[in-house]
């Protein structure tokens, strides 16, 4: 029997309707669908009249769970992997499993589709021809070290973030970065209430702190200047 496929399938970050045909084609003709929470993916895949079998696969039991779900494809099962918003691998489970798979030489398929993270930085009004993605920053160790190691970087960058944590973020982003960097929060993304907020850093510290941020949360940080990077400009090099 053949090898089975691991498909990566994109769903939508906030409205419904950004899901792509293909991804709900794949979706239905898949034999397993892989979910980070069956909750809340059952939701979507009940919209769409999607009624495959379904197994939880998020960051608690990932470990455990990649070798044999790297059986069962291997064993002829086709997969789809979810996530509960965005691309199955961006700061959600996916990664351990693609690299088991790539390991045994089975084939993943990662379909184009929803994120974040893009229109996040397209919208935000920073330049985005060069930008790295930090993800979320860790709560507690390592925090203020990561954060120290990105003062002198000149790309775009852009951090999820808690809603809950978006206030002490930007104010230790003030501390590393300086009060004029200019920032944008978006947040809601694709929802209703979708929202980008643009200004320095100090001037968006100052809204959210009297504005209770709510929803998912993308920061997009300028990058350092030149200058600010090297110690002098390019003019004088």
């Amino acid at each position: 029997m053949a090898a089975g496929k691991l498909y990566l399938v994109p769903t939508p970050v906030g409205n419904m309707e950004d899901i792509t045909l293909r991804a709900l084609r794949v979706l239905k003709e898949v034999d397993l669908i892989l979910a980070e929470d069956t909750r809340t993916s059952g939701i979507l895949l009940k919209h769409y009249g999607i009624s495959q079998p379904m197994q939880s696969h998020h960051k608690f039991n990932e470990h455990d769970t990649v070798s044999r779900v790297a059986d069962r494809i291997e064993a002829g099962t086709d997969i789809a992997l979810i996530s509960d918003a965005g691309t199955p691998g961006i700061s959600d489970p996916g990664f351990m499993l693609v690299r088991e798979c790539a390991s045994r030489g089975i084939e993943v398929e990662c379909l184009p589709g929803a994120t974040a993270m893009i229109p996040a930085v397209v919208s935000s009004g920073l330049p985005c021809d060069r930008f790295c993605f930090e993800g979320f920053l860790p709560q507690k160790k390592g925090r203020a070290t990561r954060i120290e190691s990105l003062r002198s970087e000149q790309r775009t960058m852009v951090f999820y973030e808690s809603p809950y944590r978006l206030v002490k973020t930007l104010g230790q982003f003030v501390q590393a970065f300086g009060p004029d960097r200019q920032v944008a929060v978006c947040r809601e993304i694709s929802k209703i209430h979708e929202e980008c907020c643009r200004g320095t850093l100090q001037d968006v510290l100052t809204h959210y702190s009297s504005h209770e941020p709510k929803g998912e949360i993308v920061i997009v940080l300028s990058g350092a200047a030149a200058e600010s990077a090297h110690g002098k400009s390019d003019d004088e090099e």
